[in-house]
């Protein structure tokens, strides 16, 4: 057959003459002009050495002289190419391209040092569209498969974590920070915490004594919120995203004006718990009705009255609840991020519990510690970057159970190391009621009598106990706790000891 040089011609034709490709995008002549910008002046190093790296340079040669260049100068030696030809005297590679005379014809061609860090910023965003693409591949290569383990939404997690990752290696403008802009921006939050009521920085618990020893919910702090089963530390939790959803601000804008914001906005990842178990408890505090008796329709005509006025009054309140179980911190960065374009604003993340969270989609934990240290360290990565405080819970090991005194320590923390260490606030929540209640004697003793003294002493008393507080003191907080309602408040005033008596 003949078809074949006229089919030839035809793709040449079309594509213009000659076949054409699209190949990585790099720029060789500034990797060389960067590489010798620093042979002739080090001082150049230091212009990019705290954002480029040697896997930046599409040449994987220049890569390795960079690195040869920066172990010298980091030793406090000169990067030049009669320091650097006795590393690379054997190097076939280098050899390949013209050895030690490549490293002097790259001196010789060295433009200005004041344009290295120009040059590193651009090697850098060309590195950042090369593995952009190398991504897609990938993304596009596993759609195409057919992996039985992995389905599609676990597919978008895991491209979502992978571009997440490179997003955050693609921060270049950080750095030192000029002490008198920081000062500005410090005497700013201290002037709005001073007009604000109740003279808090951060947002509001809604519990006058945990806002006074906190100064609130910080922004960009990671805050644990841990306790034994049954001591209500998913109802705290809970209390406070309502308090803060429905609590009424001023906010200080850059020009100096102030406005007023009805109500933070919060989003409530729910692990455990259902979102409508979790807006009954909230219904139910409200309302002053039990959730269980709400649930099983065993109110009366009055009490359901107070629920459907309290149902109206609540409905604005800007708590977003999302109860995917088995979440992993990359969803629910996602999912936190889409909130807040579509909110505008996002103010606080509550975290019903972390041992429920998983890992990332493509990590490959050795243990369960290293899996929940990923998660805290996640967690604090998004409270930073979102600038938001994020509120997470934790379930305590058993060990509490073991000792006479009951209240929780740090070392309790079920994979206490990562939790304790990436946590800015601690927090446990305890309940002398519960465990007393379980220790009652038999009716009509003596014992049943200083039980009864004991138990009237504790009934409906709750205690926070912040254990760690990197910005502040630690004390106990001591708080109302209605078990029927699930809600937790103010207690008056007592003057005991040392504990904030609120």
């Amino acid at each position: 057959m003949n078809s074949s040089p006229a089919t030839v011609t035809s793709l040449t034709e079309r594509s213009g003459g000659e076949p054409s490709y699209r190949s990585p995008p790099a720029n060789i002549e500034i990797e060389i002009a960067l590489l010798g910008a620093i042979l002739v002046n080090n001082r150049a190093y230091e212009k990019v050495s705290e954002f480029l790296l040697p896997e930046h340079f599409a040449d994987g040669v220049h890569g390795r002289i960079f690195e040869a260049c920066g172990k010298l100068i980091e030793r406090g030696q000169q990067a030049t190419p009669a320091t650097l030809r006795r590393y690379f005297e054997n190097d076939a590679d280098l050899a390949d391209v013209g050895g030690a005379r490549y490293l002097a014809e790259m001196a010789a061609s060295a433009f200005n040092i004041i344009d290295a860090e120009d040059y590193g910023r651009t090697l850098y965003d060309l590195h950042l569209r090369r593995s952009l693409i190398e991504l897609g591949e990938d993304v596009v290569n596993e759609a195409y498969g057919a992996d039985l383990d992995i389905n599609a939404v676990q597919q978008i997690e895991k491209a979502e974590h992978r571009l997440f990752e490179l997003a955050s290696t693609g921060q270049i403008e950080g750095g030192f920070q000029a002490f008198d802009r920081t000062l500005v921006k410090a005497l700013q939050m201290a002037e709005s915490a001073f007009r604000r009521e109740g003279m808090l920085t951060g947002v509001t618990t809604g519990l006058e004594g945990l806002d006074k020893l906190l100064g609130g919910l910080q922004r960009s702090d990671l805050l644990i919120l841990a306790g034994r089963p049954g001591m209500g530390k998913t109802a705290l939790a809970t209390n406070i995203a309502f308090n803060a959803a429905r609590a009424s601000f001023e906010e200080l804008a850059e020009n100096g004006t102030r406005t007023r914001v009805d109500g933070h906005v919060v989003a409530l990842f729910s692990l455990e718990m259902s979102a409508e178990q979790l807006v009954l408890r909230i219904l139910a505090e409200h309302s002053g009705v039990s959730s269980d008796r709400v649930r099983r329709g065993a109110i009366t005509n009055d009490e359901f009255q107070k629920v459907f006025v309290a149902s109206q009054e609540i409905s604005k309140s800007r708590i977003f609840i999302d109860d995917t179980p088995a979440l992993s911190v990359s969803a629910l960065r996602t999912r936190c991020r889409r909130l807040l374009r579509t909110q505008g604003r996002l103010d606080m993340i509550v975290v019903d519990y972390i041992q429920l969270m998983r890992g990332s989609p493509n990590g490959r934990p050795e243990n369960r510690v290293q899996e929940i240290s990923e998660i805290t360290r996640g967690l604090k990565g998004l409270a930073k970057e979102l600038d938001v405080p994020v509120l997470a819970l934790s379930q305590l090991s058993r060990a509490v159970e073991q000792r006479e005194d009951k209240r929780p320590q740090l070392s309790d923390l079920r994979e206490s190391g990562s939790i304790e260490q990436d946590a800015d606030v601690v927090m446990f929540v305890y309940r002398e009621e519960y465990y007393l209640g379980r220790k009652e004697p038999a009716e009509g003793t003596a014992e049943h009598a200083e039980w009864q003294a004991e138990m009237d002493k504790v009934h409906n008393m709750a205690e926070v106990i912040v254990a760690k507080q990197r910005h502040g003191p630690t004390d106990k907080v001591r708080l109302l706790f209605e078990a029927e309602l699930t809600r937790f408040g103010n207690l008056a005033p007592t003057g005991m000891g040392g504990d904030v008596p609120f």
